[in-house]
């Protein structure tokens, strides 16, 4: 149960603040990618808050990466500035999911007897 006395950040009820519209394709695809995420690092259960905010902070660039590559298709190029800002970005996801570790763990999986005995 989430306690009234949190935010809603902290408690987990949600991603983004709430002055932010969740139903625009920006939040959307970062909902979905932090739901990915977690779920490849075990699930939320098993990550530590600076885990969580690691995924955080490498959604937002990889959404923004997407963006760029959207409008780097739609251009045909890319300018020399956006370019830049888009290897750093790039670069910069890279070096956080290393923090937290690139390879998917898995989640461990009850035996039937400790499911069987509510455990």
């Amino acid at each position: 149960m989430s306690d009234p006395a949190r935010s809603a950040l902290t408690n987990g009820s949600r991603l983004l603040p709430a002055e932010v519209d969740g139903r625009g394709a920006w939040p959307r695809r970062f909902r979905d990618l932090i739901e990915i995420h977690v779920s490849d690092l075990g699930g939320d259960d098993l990550l530590s808050e600076a885990e969580r905010q690691l995924v955080r902070r490498i959604v937002t660039l990889e959404v923004e990466c997407e963006r760029l590559e959207a409008a780097f298709a739609t251009a045909g190029s890319a300018d020399a500035e956006l370019l830049d800002i888009y290897l750093r970005a790039a670069g910069l996801s890279k070096r956080l999911a290393e923090t937290i570790g690139l390879r998917r763990r898995s989640r461990p999986i009850p035996s039937l007897d400790e499911v069987m005995a509510g455990g």
